[in-house]
């Protein structure tokens, strides 16, 4: 049968076993919690939450991030949440938390940077340029205290030694469209630059040039051992700059910064609803977000602070009201800095870890149309099949469908909507797997713990001065909230007869990722697409499967499961593996826990070096569905003692593409020499 013949064959199934409406599939036929939480949640109360976290620069350790945790404690406590606790763990750039090093607290107490003009023959200041007190992001993260005058030198992106040819540096300040932290081994070790001044263009979006006022977010490297500081300007700035450098003009800069490094914690808050069975009240679903940011940092993340903070605040008010039961397990909230202070906590912690069942993760869930954002309810890898983001998926297609009809005004129960906020249709797209926040430390393979991705991408603002409250719709925090309370709940009381319900959704999904799976064959010669195929029943066994870990399941029932996946194997056929030699197996070292690569610190740069990091192919290699960096992620999920190297590439080559055997032996090779992973 062809792949046409094929899809013909999806979507004739698919209509046998999809209902007229998204609202009738399992769990959304409990009208009651839809109701009364689209009554309770509220978008204009979690927006003025924002609007007091949106003041404060909520790096690290630092004294606004310090408030921000205490405001949040405030409310939580005053919601009436259980068991609040603020953790201080110890950062003093030394301890190691699995594959973490901690870095240091980082404050600022001032950083301005100057113009200067010539005036009858003396220089003076003119034109402020950069003030850390009205706008934070002037100043690069880790920036150390300094104070120069000095002219401006345009050093390009200077990342090689012909960018600073027949230059004189030394003394000066260097113009650079790099990130600082990148130059500092040329510009301020070789050269003798005395600061940087970037005007680097990060976080590339289709929109991201459009706009040459936006002043973005810079970095100096944690853990350099040549300290500077660095200012950065906007592009519109930078290409004055550079227009009158061209035309032979002398720039001269005022420069002055006191910030630094000190001993300090990671504060990690937390606090649960608990739950009301005895038997599975130590088993947790858990809400997370990332609470730092620089200021304002509106979308990325205050969105996802508040967010469950307004979660958890409804939960326990209609808890508390009788308008729905305790949850059967815990559900805890937790707020933390981002990926670092998620890997830091998950291996301070070990029994958290162990008890959390699900993670549903907030970062970046109130864009407002003016961010350009699309809405993403994203999936765990594929190294880690659970039916826990079909629940996510299931609660998305009902706004999705809910809110296109109350957007083209047919009459909706609950389209969930603020009075404050928007009433577009929410369009959120499902399905699909990202990297780039603290949930692919849970899915990761030292703790394997499923997700539900809520986020917001592209979002044209992200880590710049324009990502301001104002560009926060309340609608948006509301269906946000709305998506991961409904999950929450219905996860927190999901066991064995709860399966039976699931197995319409269950249907409908396989059908969804089926469609998709045989689209993408188009790509692949006939050996990815057998690959391709092979791989895509063993997913679809593994989400069947893993509704065991939420309690035993009936075998007639279970079984249901396996004859569905079964039957659409027999229409399609079975897939066969690509064959390979490289039959070395590795395990994990369960000494070791946690991504290799988090914010500030790269465990794989600093145990293997970063020039030969650097070298290796898969952080540079890009696939037809994926880049180095998923494929790096999944490669080590994917080690756990039974898989070859063979059979780890053909995974993540059903995954993200096909992708040279060599590589993916080099990179594990690597990870071997460095002890993350041994042969078994």
């Amino acid at each position: 049968m062809n792949i046409s013949a094929l899809l013909i064959s999806i979507v004739g199934l698919f209509i046998m076993v999809s209902p007229s409406a998204y609202g009738q599939l399992f769990p959304l036929d409990d009208k009651k919690l839809i109701s009364v939480l689209d009554d309770e949640l509220s978008g204009e109360s979690a927006k003025r939450n924002l609007e007091y976290l949106s003041r404060l620069h909520r790096m690290r350790g630092s004294k606004d991030y310090q408030k921000a945790v205490e405001f949040i404690q405030t409310q939580i406590k005053g919601y009436g949440l259980e068991n609040v606790e603020l953790l201080k763990i110890p950062a003093d750039g030394k301890v190691m938390y699995g594959t973490q090093k901690s870095r240091p607290a980082w404050d600022v107490e001032f950083a301005e940077l100057w113009e200067l003009e010539n005036i009858n023959g003396k220089w003076g200041p003119t034109n402020r340029i950069g003030n850390w007190e009205a706008v934070p992001l002037v100043l690069a993260q880790d920036s150390e205290s300094g104070e120069v005058t000095a002219d401006l030198v345009d050093v390009g992106t200077g990342r090689s030694d012909k960018d600073y040819a027949n230059k004189n540096i030394k003394g000066k300040l260097v113009l650079t469209s790099s990130q600082p932290g990148a130059i500092v081994p040329l510009a301020i070790a070789k050269y003798g630059a005395a600061g940087i001044i970037s005007y680097a263009q990060n976080q590339p979006t289709a929109w991201y040039g459009e706009n040459d006022n936006l002043i973005r977010w810079g970095h100096l490297e944690t853990f350099a051992k040549d300290k500077t500081f660095a200012f950065m300007v906007s592009l519109k700035q930078a290409r004055d700059f550079q227009k009158r450098l061209q035309a032979g003009k002398t720039i001269k800069l005022s420069a002055k910064v006191t910030a630094g490094q000190h001993p300090g914690h990671y504060d990690i808050l937390t606090a649960v609803i608990e739950g009301a069975d005895p038997n599975l009240k130590n088993e947790e679903i858990a809400f997370t977000c990332h609470l730092d940011h620089p200021r304002p940092g509106a979308n990325d993340n205050a969105s996802g602070s508040v967010t469950i903070m307004e979660v958890a605040r409804a939960l326990k008010k209609l808890i508390d009201e009788g308008k729905i039961e305790r949850p059967k397990r815990t559900i805890r909230f937790i707020w933390s800095p981002e990926i670092e202070g998620t890997t830091v906590l998950l291996n301070y912690r070990p029994a958290l870890a162990a008890n959390i069942k699900a993670v549903i993760h907030m970062d970046m869930v109130g864009g407002g149309p003016e961010t350009k954002a699309i809405f993403h309810v994203s999936r765990s890898p594929k190294s880690l099949p659970s039916f826990v983001s079909d629940i996510g998926e299931a609660f998305g297609m009902y706004l999705n469908e809910a809110s296109d009809k109350f957007a083209s005004g047919e009459a909706v129960d609950n389209p969930v909507v603020s009075l404050e906020g928007g009433k577009e249709d929410l369009h959120a797209v499902l399905g699909q797997f990202h990297m780039g926040s603290d949930f692919q430390v849970f899915s990761e393979g030292s703790f394997r713990i499923p997700s539900i991705y809520l986020h917001d991408w592209p979002d044209r603002y992200i880590h710049t001065n324009y990502d301001l409250p104002a560009n926060i719709d309340p609608t948006k925090l509301k269906r946000s909230g709305f998506i991961g309370a409904a999950s929450a709940y219905v996860l927190a009381n999901f066991d064995a007869s709860s399966a039976a319900d699931y197995l319409a959704l269950f249907k409908h999904q396989v059908l969804l990722r089926t469609a998709t799976m045989l689209e993408r064959s188009h790509h692949l010669n006939a050996a990815d697409q057998e690959n391709l195929k092979f791989h895509h029943w063993e997913y679809e066994r593994g989400v069947a499967n893993s509704i065991t870990n939420f309690g035993k399941s009936d075998v007639k029932l279970q079984n249901e499961f396996h004859k569905y996946i079964a039957d659409l194997e027999k229409t399609i056929g079975k897939g066969i593996p690509q064959s390979g030699e490289n039959k070395v197996v590795y395990i994990r070292n369960e000494k070791v826990k946690g991504p290799i690569s988090v914010f500030g610190y790269d465990y794989l740069e600093d145990k293997y070096g970063a020039e030969r990091t650097a070298k290796l192919r898969v952080f540079s290699y890009r696939g037809l569905w994926g880049s180095g960096g998923e494929y790096n992620y999944e490669i080590l999920n994917l080690v756990n003692g039974q898989r070859t190297i063979t059979q780890i590439r053909n995974a993540v080559a059903a995954e993200f593409g096909p992708i040279p055997i060599e590589i993916v032996a080099e990179f594990l090779s690597a990870l071997e020499e460095i002890g993350v992973i041994t042969k078994s």
